[in-house]
């Protein structure tokens, strides 16, 4: 069997996944920039392989240990057994090659939720759905010993979400340094429940049985209220690209966090939604000002709004989502 290198072939003849004999057909997929990511067509079935790289693909400098390869692997196991239609299906896995085969979802079928956003398809019913997922698998990892042991991985999730967003971001911005370090030392700390660390709209399929969740390579346990801002915070972004679309997103915003909190049942709510309203407005200012810069907002005038609006909340935090999204239509109106 030939691949893009032997080694993948070989990988999928070790595993049982398909025999040396067979002819297979290696199309490299688009993805984010942390990984390299194959769809593998053998008769009759296709798989998708992924592998972590060491360098992710950014202009800034930016490591991150293969690792996380594996905390990938193990969420996706945990999500497959509360979640089966919300993640696909493992197949197989090589720690030390730090690599492993999942199921194919076609894109036909499971189209991207990023990509329908962008094109002005916002749907109430695709982010409450999200919101619903998101609390279930928050939920059953909340205060589990077991997953609090196995997913203690706070470096990789310094190296690929707290320094890279909050800590460069407070390097941009000396007036921001103090908030904005402090708010990432506070994140590092808790234990909470299992945070899959990219919940993005590009990380989102919508598929016929609902949301399924791909990339959970940040995988810890930590602060759930993370996942929760990470996620609206794009919500938000897409209101700069899509202006005709804002009612519709800010709509898509709460029903999104309402159906979260419904299923948020393992502190009360004034506390996380607090520390995602905190999280927030910091994580907006990082994605124009941090290592990993969303791609569609270029407009210099808009990066300025995002700074002129997030600068204030960060000094100033408020404790409810909706108090930040209610700012951001104001903003945006003016």
């Amino acid at each position: 069997m030939n691949g893009p290198e032997s080694a993948l072939g070989a990988f999928l003849v070790s595993q049982g996944l398909a025999s040396a004999q067979e002819p297979a057909r290696w199309h490299a997929l688009a993805g984010g920039v942390s990984s390299d990511i194959w769809r593998v067509d053998l008769p009759g079935r296709s798989l998708c392989i992924k592998r972590a790289l060491a360098r992710l693909k950014v202009s800034a400098d930016w490591q991150a240990p293969v690792s996380r390869n594996a905390y990938e692997w193990a969420w996706m196991q945990f999500a497959a057994g509360h979640a089966p239609d919300s993640v696909p299906r493992p197949l197989a896995h090589d720690p030390e090659a730090g690599l492993f085969a999942m199921s194919f979802l076609s894109p036909e079928a499971h189209p991207v939720w990023k990509d329908q956003l962008i094109a002005g398809d916002v749907s109430t019913s695709t982010a409450r759905a999200v919101g619903q997922v998101l609390g279930e698998l928050h939920a059953a990892s909340a205060g589990v010993a077991e997953l609090a042991a196995a997913f203690d991985t706070t470096d990789n999730f310094r190296a690929l979400r707290l320094d890279p967003y909050l800590v460069a971001t407070a390097q941009r911005h000396p007036a921001l340094s103090a908030p904005l370090t402090a708010l990432a030392e506070r994140t590092a700390g808790l234990r909470i429940a299992l945070v899959h660390g990219d919940i993005s709209p590009k990380n989102v399929l919508v598929g016929p049985r609902g949301p399924v969740l791909l990339d959970a390579e940040c995988a810890w346990y930590g602060d759930p209220a993370f996942d929760l801002a990470f996620c609206l915070n794009h919500l938000l972004l897409k209101c700069l690209v899509r202006p005709d679309r804002c009612a519709a997103l800010l709509a898509a915003f709460a029903a999104l966090a309402d159906a979260y909190f419904n299923r948020a049942g393992w502190e009360r709510r004034a506390e996380l939604e607090g520390r995602a309203a905190r999280l927030l407005p910091a994580l907006l200012l990082a994605r124009i000002d941090g290592k990993s810069p969303v791609e569609y907002v270029s407009d210099e005038a808009q990066k300025e709004l995002v700074r002129a609006f997030t600068l204030p909340l960060v000094l100033r935090p408020v404790s409810r989502l909706s108090l930040v999204a209610s700012e951001w239509e104001l903003a945006l109106a003016r």
